[in-house]
């Protein structure tokens, strides 16, 4: 069993440094539409803006970083990935000069295998139902001498990726708000995990969920047992980006401490979001960067009179494929 410490704020910090020339700031937006349907005003953070289109890049930067200043320095990287975070490393590896390989399911988005490529990665396919994806990275970096670069259960990962954190605190309070409640989506929990992170330290008394596609609800779950829960095997959904079999050693005891709980939505209401995300808000957002919106409109938490922080993780998804799913809202 891997042992490593917790990020601390002040590791976000020095992430958001190295990340200043890299990643984007994403805006901090407001619907009057959202805020009327729901009586709340609503922040909504879009990673779908972010570089490489999702959230990702900013973890996959700060380790990578941090691997490129290690003596000795590894001669490559490799990373196991559905696809956001497939990208985000291979655009960090490309950026940081690294050659990189990416294990990714064979069923993966045709996008995303494509856009891993583009970035300049090697991939290679393995099943998700019959492989140990790790397993197989693993494998190929020990034959490499390669660094392997998790997407989540990462203490320089789950740091980067509080830099979301950082900056919705930073937003809110220029616009003199301090949010009542926070939703993020919640795979592994690095997203979740370093968003409390940074807005607890602002906003003590805030509550944050993580959002989580059904049969996939492992962190609610484990949540309210207090303990890691793994999923069932076997389980399908559309939020191909959450599909993890349990929460991280590291994330999940940071989201216990700090989360209020977990919110649990189906293929179904992702889908009614991502058409509503589309037809009002004009933004194209993947099934797993919808789940917090989704559990939003399907009135999963009472938000009435409240100010809430809702992450947009990620928007990489095809035409076609958002088409078809937007269309199934029907």
């Amino acid at each position: 069993m891997r042992v490593s410490p917790e990020p601390a704020y002040a590791d976000i910090e020095a992430a958001a440094k190295r990340l200043a020339d890299e990643a984007v700031v994403t805006p901090l937006l407001r619907s009057r539409a959202l805020d009327e349907t729901l009586n709340a005003r609503i922040l909504i953070k879009p990673e779908t803006l972010q570089r490489t289109g999702s959230f990702k890049f900013r973890g996959a930067f700060n380790k990578i970083s941090r691997l490129a200043e290690a003596t000795p320095r590894p001669r490559a990287i490799v990373a196991f990935s559905s696809g956001n975070h497939a990208q985000g490393v291979a655009a960090a590896a490309a950026a940081l000069g690294f050659p990189a390989t990416i294990v990714m399911p064979a069923d993966a988005p045709p996008i995303k295998i494509a856009n891993t490529r583009g970035y300049g990665a090697e991939v290679v396919f393995y099943d998700r139902y019959k492989e140990d994806r790790e397993a197989v990275a693993g494998g190929i970096a020990a034959e490499r001498g390669a660094a392997l670069v998790r997407p989540y259960d990462d203490p320089d990962i789950i740091a980067g990726q509080g830099t979301v954190g950082r900056e919705i605190a930073e937003q809110a309070k220029s616009r003199g708000l301090a949010p009542d409640i926070a939703l993020v989506p919640c795979g592994g929990g690095g997203l979740v995990s370093g968003t409390a992170l940074a807005l607890t330290q602002h906003f003590p008394a805030i509550r944050i969920h993580a959002c989580e596609p059904e049969g996939f609800d492992d962190t609610a779950r484990s949540l309210a047992r207090h303990q890691r829960i793994a999923n069932e095997p076997g389980a399908r959904s559309i939020c191909d980006a959450l599909l993890g079999a349990s929460p991280g050693e590291i994330t999940f005891p940071i989201n216990d401490r700090l989360l209020a709980g977990g919110l649990v939505v189906s293929d179904r209401e992702v889908a009614a979001a991502m058409a509503y995300g589309f037809r009002v808000l004009k933004l194209v957002v993947e099934p797993g960067g919808a789940v917090g919106l989704a559990a939003l409109l399907a009135r999963k938490i009472d938000v009435a009179g409240r100010t809430v922080v809702l992450v947009l993780s990620g928007g990489n998804i095809d035409a076609e494929g958002f088409a078809k799913i937007a269309a199934s809202a029907r």
